[in-house]
């Protein structure tokens, strides 16, 4: 994720200061607060209860944070305009991913130490992707971008339950759901700059 947040950083515009340093912290309180709560969901096997895991405790709810807060700054004009989403998500999720990798290490398991954060950076880019669309765009695009806020957590959620129970097809097309809006998001900012 710290490399990604590099290579995002040096093709999209530059993050506001203050609103880089609120994520830091807060990424860095809100792990604090998820490595003592420990698991909200029990996991459970491999049904419904495994996929709620994965989407409250380990790939969504986390992802989707950092959005919540920025939300909450930018109602009370803490953070000023230009509102970059996807750089405040990625710093907030950037000490979770670096801590998580040291616990997740122990469990050796590629599923949670490459597939979450990719699912994690994925989220950040595709739900601020479809977030400008809806802040920029023509009213035509309101819904269709709405409606991908929707998929991407999903399609993480679904990716992350898929491959933790052995269905790889069902995984990868989840995951190119849940990745696709930050591919096109990339492209799009590579022909920008």
């Amino acid at each position: 994720m710290p490399f990604f947040y590099l290579f995002w950083r040096s093709i999209s515009s530059k993050t506001n200061l203050l609103a880089a340093v609120i994520a830091v912290l807060a990424g860095c309180f809100a792990v604090l607060i998820q490595y003592f709560v420990g698991s909200i969901i029990d996991p459970g096997e491999f049904g419904f209860s495994r996929w709620l895991s994965g989407c409250v405790d380990i790939v969504v709810l986390p992802a989707l944070a950092p959005f919540v807060v920025y939300i909450f700054l930018i109602i009370f004009k803490v953070i000023p305009e230009p509102f970059e989403f996807a750089h405040f998500a990625q710093l907030w999720l950037i000490p979770g991913a670096v801590i998580m990798a040291f616990t997740w290490s122990s469990h050796n398991d590629p599923i949670i130490l490459i597939l979450v954060p990719v699912l994690w950076t994925g989220i950040s880019v595709g739900l601020s992707f479809f977030i400008n669309l809806i802040l920029n765009g023509r009213k035509w695009v309101i819904a269709p971008a709405s409606l991908g806020i929707l998929v991407v957590p999903f399609a993480a959620a679904s990716s992350y339950w898929a491959f933790f129970a052995h269905k790889s097809n069902l995984g990868f097309l989840f995951l190119i759901a849940a990745v696709a809006p930050m591919l096109v998001s990339t492209i799009l900012q590579l022909n920008k700059s």
